[in-house]
């Protein structure tokens, strides 16, 4: 069983369940190391399908969510904005390399607007809080946007500044917004963890309410089953 910077403590009934952060027991094996670096996307797509880089804290939370957007085509965790080449899950959970735990998020844009990204984006995670969601904490779970065109940009910091504007959070919104860097693809079991491992308690705990979050108010933009 694979325990993801955190551990979990179960109390009587009356009370909430919290994790704390460890990344002590992360594998670092070379046959685990499946990283390998992508080429920056930036350029506007004009294949019909875009692409778009999130950072929300757990990317396992944000790949089981995005995985269930209808028009994502596909969801993979990794690493971007750091300063090193191919870091691994252990050097990044040290906080050392400015690297943040991202979903590269590919989308078929006549089925699903960047809008509609964004709205699941700031929706389905706290993007007040600094480099901090629940008791995951660091900078590796900050809050970032990792845009890949200039419509990206221009929409994420329009959107930003509305709910700022609104009040719709009690505090400001840090989310970062930057240009996509070196993505790198994280090792093969942080791929579809939830999915694979959904019986597991931070999944159970942690990603499930998300889910049933997500489900409960974007019942609409939902994958048919």
């Amino acid at each position: 069983m694979i325990i993801k910077c955190k551990y979990l403590i179960a109390v009587n009934f009356f009370t909430a369940i919290f994790f704390s952060a460890a990344c002590n027991q992360a594998k670092n094996q070379t046959s685990e190391n499946s990283i390998m670096e992508t080429k920056n996307t930036n350029e506007i797509n004009t294949t019909g399908i875009d692409t778009i880089t999130f950072g929300a804290g757990c990317f396992w939370c944000v790949e089981a969510v995005f995985q269930r957007l209808e028009g994502v085509t596909s969801v993979k965790s990794g690493y971007m904005g750091g300063k090193i080449k191919n870091p691994t899950y252990r050097e990044v959970c040290s906080g050392l390399t400015d690297h943040a735990e991202v979903c590269q998020i590919t989308y078929d844009p006549s089925k699903l607007k960047i809008k509609d990204l964004l709205e699941v984006f700031f929706k389905t995670h706290d993007p007040t809080t600094l480099n901090r969601q629940g008791a995951d904490a660091g900078t590796q779970y900050r809050s970032a946007i990792f845009y890949h065109t200039p419509e990206q940009k221009e929409i994420s910091e329009k959107i930003k500044e509305e709910l700022n504007k609104s009040g719709a959070y009690s505090n400001p919104i840090v989310t970062e917004i930057t240009a996509a860097s070196a993505f790198y693809i994280a090792e093969d079991y942080h791929q579809n963890y939830f999915n694979l491992n959904g019986k597991e308690p931070y999944c159970q705990y942690v990603i499930q309410p998300k889910i049933e979050k997500f489900e409960k108010v974007f019942k609409d933009k939902m994958k048919k089953p």
